[in-house]
């Protein structure tokens, strides 16, 4: 009989244990949410690199024909 209080307490003792480490969730809120990162703009810049690139690239496909030639 004494064996099966004690196992009784322990089983008590270990589940509101648990219980209270399982905490309350309503009661803290959430960590606020980061800032998003600044927005960059860089379509305009892109297309312009893009056709100067292009326009090089002819030039020296151009000037390494006519050496050649």
């Amino acid at each position: 009989m004494h064996k099966k209080n004690m196992f009784v307490s322990i089983l008590v003792f270990f589940v509101g244990f648990a219980s209270m480490a399982q905490g309350t969730t309503g009661s803290v809120p959430p960590p606020p949410a980061p800032p998003p990162p600044p927005g960059l703009p860089i379509d305009g810049g892109i297309v312009v690199l893009f056709i100067l690139a292009l326009s090089y690239g002819i030039y020296k496909s151009n000037k390494l024909s006519r050496k050649n030639a």
